[in-house]
């Protein structure tokens, strides 16, 4: 049995960092000809076939009021190159300022969705809203099955991320401005 001396007590109100170094995402929305992005560090796979996924959304956001309306959103797995205008678009809401506008950040017509898709990410998803009122209301949670996909091939391919030593990574948003990126992948064999 292995005891390890060196802990520290986390204050409760920020324990969820210790579990949210997923990839950061940039949801994107579009409705009655109003078209939004924001950041999203709660983000996750929930099923295969069909795919699904989950992303909170705040109830006071114009992303929220977005989704709701077209029951549609994007979810984009944004790079360092990205990675001042997640921040940005993620400290400001799109009722304040029109998001489309940010520097860094472009705007590009999904395949499947009305729902903007984000240049510069390594990923992109079409989700369309699963409907479960009593999460979205009780939760901020949004389910969505996945009707399109895309990934940059620099970084995925056959199914697998691949980040090489050059290559871009996704961002990790742990808190106050601060990100990480992907590391290097390694295998493990089962002893």
């Amino acid at each position: 049995m292995s005891i390890t001396p060196l802990r520290q007590p986390v204050e409760l109100a920020k324990c969820y960092r210790l579990l949210n170094h997923g990839p950061t995402v940039l949801v994107g929305s579009a409705h009655a000809g109003r078209r939004n992005v924001m950041a999203a560090a709660w983000s996750m796979p929930l099923d295969f076939s069909p795919p699904k996924v989950a992303v909170v959304i705040d109830r006071h956001t114009l992303t929220r009021e977005l989704v709701e309306g077209s029951g549609e959103f994007s979810l984009n797995v944004p790079s360092r190159a990205v990675a001042a205008a997640t921040l940005s678009v993620g400290s400001v809401s799109g009722r304040e300022r029109d998001k489309s506008q940010t520097p860094g950040l472009a705007m590009l017509p999904a395949e499947r969705i009305g729902a903007p898709l984000i240049d510069g990410c390594l990923a992109w998803l079409e989700c369309r809203v699963i409907a479960e009122p009593h999460i979205q209301d009780t939760y901020d949670l949004f389910l969505g099955e996945v009707v399109a996909a895309w990934a940059d091939p620099r970084v995925f391919c056959d199914g697998h991320w691949v980040f090489p030593d050059s290559g871009p990574r996704s961002i990790h948003y742990i808190a106050g401005g601060n990100f990480f990126e992907t590391g290097s992948a390694f295998d493990v064999t089962p002893e």
